[in-house]
């Protein structure tokens, strides 16, 4: 039998450690909810310099981490995908990264050596390696924005987990980042992930619905008064629907309509989306994302301009709109103002995704691209796709011969202004790291 002194100090001892015990445990959801309430509050600031841009109200933010983890397990399996996103918040003094996947967790880290002016000089030597194909490039600022955006996640949280579809939440100085070309000194990001840019969370549409046998809108011009022409849009569209239609098996073939230059009329289209149930509407055409307010930003039609704050004055979303593709866009990039428009072009037409290109490619590298594309459309998810034409691209595998365009699925024939195009390698990333998908990856 223990002495009386000993059998108090054991007892006074256990009382002490139950009040501990208790004391954390009731600690514990005090700091979840606190970086809860810190994550909500960082996706109610992003949605409020949208509807400062655009002038309107929005999508209310009422997700939580731990229900955007939901979504992302419920999506990841009616997909067949591991989605994970990724905040990257630039700070005066600091770059604020947080990380969530499907398991729940939120994952922060704050980079104190990577102030504003740092990382805004590092983007622009970015954008310098990948703007000029015919020179190549050590990818130095490439190497070094993916060391300080994926690597703090990759190898314990990333990899393990199994993710390969990325959605990315840009802050100002980053959203005109081409994400696909972030390299690690030996593979480029799109060579590990679907990514699609996402404008918040809680901004996005996240209901899935698998895109076989849709129907497809393809528009444009291939010449202009007071803009250069772009010679490859009627191959473009042509290929389009040779893509979608009679390369494909009878069960995974789509329909649709397809219009070119004075068909090509802003009424006309309104009056073509009011008769049909398009699912995906392609514009190749000219689209500019300038600095300043929405209205000095448009998607060129034959007879008018589409000016970005009228967007969702077209019936875009009756049914609602899987997919709208702009295949010649131009961005000014480094301007807050214009990059901010490019994040909220699916929010603005209402559209669950949106493709468009940073920058203006050339005519022969986005025929390309959109011809690849259009091939594994319907068969996997949109990022996916997007990836699959990229990667085709990067290796190599699309290439010219003998004046044809080989793709995976078959040759085309190059316009007769493309045939003397003096563009033997499309694997740089100036011709594929352009094209990014806006909103939803599914």
């Amino acid at each position: 039998m223990q002495p009386p002194k000993y059998s108090s100090l054991r007892t006074v001892f256990l009382i002490c450690l139950g009040i501990l015990l208790a004391i954390a445990l009731h600690a514990l959801p005090v700091q979840s909810q606190t970086l809860s309430e810190k994550i909500l509050n960082m996706e109610r600031g992003l949605e409020q310099e949208f509807e400062d841009y655009f002038g309107e109200d929005l999508a209310e933010v009422t997700q939580t981490p731990d229900e955007i983890a939901q979504t992302l397990a419920r999506v990841g399996d009616e997909t067949g995908t591991k989605p994970a996103v990724l905040w990257s918040i630039p700070r005066t003094d600091h770059l604020h990264l947080v990380l969530i996947t499907p398991t729940g967790t939120p994952i922060v880290r704050d980079l104190y050596d990577v102030p504003t002016p740092r990382l805004r000089r590092t983007v622009q030597r970015f954008r310098q390696e990948v703007s000029n194909p015919n020179r190549p490039s050590p990818m130095v600022a490439a190497r070094q924005l993916h060391e300080w955006m994926i690597e703090p996640f990759e190898q314990d949280y990333l990899k393990p987990e199994g993710i390969d579809t990325l959605l990315f939440c840009l802050g100002k100085g980053l959203r005109g980042v081409p994400l696909t070309a972030l390299y690690d000194g030996n593979k480029f990001l799109v060579e590990k992930y679907s990514l699609s840019r996402i404008p918040a969370f809680n901004l996005i549409q996240t209901d899935y619905q698998a895109m076989n046998q849709r129907q497809i809108l393809a528009m444009g011009a291939s010449e202009f008064q007071d803009q250069q022409d772009l010679p490859a849009v009627p191959t473009e569209l042509s290929t389009i629907m040779w893509a979608l239609g009679e390369q494909r098996l009878m069960a995974d073939q789509w329909e649709g309509e397809s219009r070119l230059n004075q068909q090509f009329t802003l009424p006309a289209f309104q009056q073509l989306l009011r008769d049909n149930q398009f699912d995906v509407v392609h514009l190749a055409t000219h689209a500019e994302f300038r600095p300043g307010h929405p209205e000095q930003s448009y998607i060129q039609f034959w007879d008018t301009q589409l000016a970005l704050d009228r967007a969702d004055q077209v019936n875009w979303t009756m049914p609602p709109l899987e997919l709208l593709v702009l295949s010649a866009c131009r961005t000014a990039l480094g301007d807050d103002d214009a990059e901010l428009g490019f994040a909220g072009l699916a929010l603005k037409s209402g559209v669950k995704s949106a493709m468009a290109s940073l920058w203006y490619v050339s005519d022969f590298g986005t025929l390309a691209l959109m011809s690849e594309f259009y091939q594994h459309l319907g068969l996997t998810t949109k990022s996916a796709a997007l990836r699959e034409a990229q990667l085709k691209m990067l290796h190599g595998d699309i290439r010219v011969e003998d004046n044809q365009l080989v793709l995976s699925g078959g040759r085309i024939d190059l316009p007769p202004e493309l045939q003397d195009a003096q563009i033997e390698d499309l694997s740089h990333p100036f011709y594929w790291a352009g094209f990014t998908l806006i909103s939803s990856p599914w």
